[in-house]
């Protein structure tokens, strides 16, 4: 069990929360009072500037024009309970082959809320939350994830992997079963009732109203913690309480959010999880997506193989796991951009120099190098170079091929673009990452 860190910028209060929660895992008492004014102007400066509007069209910058005023009266309809948490607006986002990704859009002064609520439950469950959990939680990340999963595949915890798919998990939570499982920790009806709020709210899609009776809106800044409470009690716990100690050989779970991932060191085991895992997930209105969830043989390639790759691979977290033979002929685990990702950021810059030609170049080089580096630094682990080289390789293409085309009197050649190239260089292709250090 983790034993959270408290940040230096934790108000006192909610030290003295964290605190309690470590000591006592039975029910704490009193707890709204800390959702004071203080707390409300904090979740402010938390929202991100350009921050999408909600249903009423205000903006971060037009709601700290009067930020005190605001927040106080604010905080006086949350203490007389006349608070009302307006509509979410939807939008669809693109996901590719047509298919879009539903993001609930909350109002600023809703956004405030939620991220006062979940800045003090989270100080409540970081106590709880297992080691295997990473996803949304404070000092943990996607690498750490990469990194835990690395160690149990070398050790070979993991010469067996359950990929594990739950189908529109956001939208399938059961609100009554949250509510009992956020009670079991929770003893204020205040806080409660607040929760309720922000979970009880209607969808405004286009022109379309509605009322879900489950489920989180995906978007809300409270969905993330809410439903790592929900799996930490239906998969967490249940693994390592229940399934960890009836297994004949050693076994390991990395989950990032609703991404799981189940190792273990015997076939046998994985499958008499694999047979019990739908059943345990249909207790909490869950279930799993047939076409993506799967057994794999991840064992060690044998010393002998004459192939230089392994035998199977998996996608965890944007990337693609195999096994490949070192330079000495050693075999090791190893990774690379998922080719979905990787055609993905390749369209998206390739359309963003497309449509920015116009810019000045130094605004051009400006903004692909934050896309570039932002790409680099969460997909520049070991062994990947590759993938990266493509990218910016792409990249250069296509910044040519605009810059060529948006002027017929000083026609763009490959001799001035490198010389542009060398005074407004583009980010280097190295590891920004090492997934062998350990999480």
């Amino acid at each position: 069990m983790v034993e959270a860190e408290t940040s230096g910028k934790m108000s006192t209060g909610l030290a003295r929360v964290a605190e309690r929660a470590r000591r006592d895992p039975g029910k704490m008492l009193a707890l709204a009072h800390h959702i004071d004014q203080e707390a409300l102007e904090r979740a402010f400066h938390r929202i991100r500037k350009d921050a999408a509007v909600g249903v009423d069209g205000v903006t971060k910058e037009e709601y700290g024009r009067d930020l005190a005023g605001n927040l106080a009266d604010l905080h006086g309809r949350l203490k007389a309970m006349r608070y009302r948490h307006q509509p979410i607006r939807r939008v669809h986002i693109p996901k590719g082959k047509g298919k879009t990704r539903p993001i609930g859009v909350s109002a600023i002064e809703d956004k405030i809320v939620q991220g006062a609520l979940r800045e003090l439950l989270e100080v409540i469950y970081e106590q709880d939350f297992l080691d295997c959990s990473y996803g949304f939680r404070p000092g943990r990340s996607a690498h750490d994830a990469l990194k835990a999963l690395n160690r149990s595949i070398r050790h070979g915890e993991a010469s067996w992997i359950l990929e594990a798919d739950i189908a529109s998990f956001f939208d399938n939570v059961d609100r009554p079963t949250l509510k009992e499982m956020l009670q079991e920790r929770i003893d204020d009806k205040s806080l409660m009732r607040l929760v309720g709020k922000c979970l009880r709210v209607g969808v405004l899609d286009g022109a379309e109203f509605s009322t879900p009776e489950a489920g989180t809106a995906q978007g809300s800044i409270l969905s993330p913690l809410l439903g790592n409470i929900y799996l930490h009690h239906a998969v967490d716990l249940w693994y390592q309480r229940e399934v960890r100690p009836r297994l004949k050989g050693r076994s390991c779970l990395v989950r990032y959010a609703d991404d799981l991932l189940f190792g273990f060191e015997l076939r046998e085991d994985a499958e008499r999880v694999m047979a019990v895992l739908e059943k345990r997930l249909s207790r909490y209105g869950l279930g799993l997506s047939p076409d993506k969830t799967r057994l794999l043989d991840f064992r060690m390639p044998p010393k002998d193989r004459q192939s230089g790759k392994g035998p199977g691979s998996f996608d965890f977290l944007g990337f693609t796991h195999y096994w490949r033979r070192s330079r000495r002929g050693w075999w090791h685990p190893a990774w690379k951009t998922r080719s979905k990702s990787l055609r993905k950021a390749i369209i998206s810059l390739q359309s963003w120099c497309k449509g920015h030609r116009h810019l000045t170049i130094p605004e051009q080089h400006a903004a692909l190098t934050r896309r570039i580096q932002g790409h680099f630094n969460y997909f520049g682990v070991n062994g990947n170079q590759r993938s990266l080289a493509m990218i910016l390789n792409k990249v250069k293409r296509s910044w040519f091929k605009w810059l060529r085309r948006r002027s017929q009197r000083t026609r763009m050649t490959w001799e001035r673009f490198n010389r542009i190239l060398r005074e407004l260089s583009l980010p280097r292709v190295r590891v920004y990452t090492n997934l062998w250090a350990a999480p």
